[in-house]
């Protein structure tokens, strides 16, 4: 299966920023890159952060750089935020949030916190290693789960608000092998600040 761009992104969005995400995924799209989140928050006055990637799940600071000048036009013209922002152009970061069913199978074993839109089976939170994923759905086992209860809960994607992935040490490492065999950006004519993917959330999956 190729690499799809608009595959369908499952995530708990505010009205301006479905609105952002609106004006961002067809610029996105075009450059090759897809949309994984838009966030805005009141960092820094207001900030609007775009989360994107390349088809291989990575998005290097030539790409921010990139994204960054041909949404500025855009956003420009759109003027959806009605006050001062600063953009924030990034990857998803090492814990990165899982938007799409594509996720989900690339980090199986990998361990990840979800919040659903509705109580299913009790609870809106799950916190456990992913076991398998599909088009609809992933499945969770839950390390906390009573005896005799069974451990895996599958959830639909459709239900999904929200979810990323855990740091650990499995995660870390799986990180540390990618940069190894596909070396970040090092030209000393760049000048970066480095800033984690949720420094900006407003809110934290507990």
């Amino acid at each position: 299966m190729g690499f799809d761009l608009t595959e369908k992104r499952y995530i708990k969005e505010t009205g301006l920023e479905t609105r952002i995400a609106a004006i961002v995924e067809p610029v996105a799209n075009d450059m090759g890159y897809a949309l994984v989140r838009v966030k805005v928050s009141n960092e820094n006055g207001c900030t609007l952060q775009i989360m994107a990637e390349d088809a291989t799940g990575r998005f290097s600071i030539n790409d921010c750089e990139r994204l960054s000048k041909d949404l500025s036009p855009a956003l420009d013209v759109e003027d959806p935020i009605d006050r001062e922002y600063h953009l924030e152009v990034s990857s998803p970061g090492i814990d990165r949030p899982l938007v799409r069913a594509r996720d989900f199978t690339r980090y199986v074993g990998h361990e990840a916190k979800l919040e659903l839109s509705e109580m299913l089976e009790g609870r809106k939170r799950f916190r456990g290693l992913i076991k398998a994923a599909d088009a609809e759905s992933v499945t969770v086992t839950l390390p906390d789960a009573p005896r005799d209860t069974d451990a895996d809960h599958k959830l639909p994607l459709r239900l999904l608000a929200e979810a990323k992935l855990v740091m650990t040490d499995a995660l870390i490492n799986m990180a540390q092998t990618d940069q190894q065999d596909h070396p970040i950006d090092n030209d000393p004519d760049i000048e970066t600040v480095e800033i984690a993917p949720d420094a900006i959330d407003a809110e934290e999956i507990e």
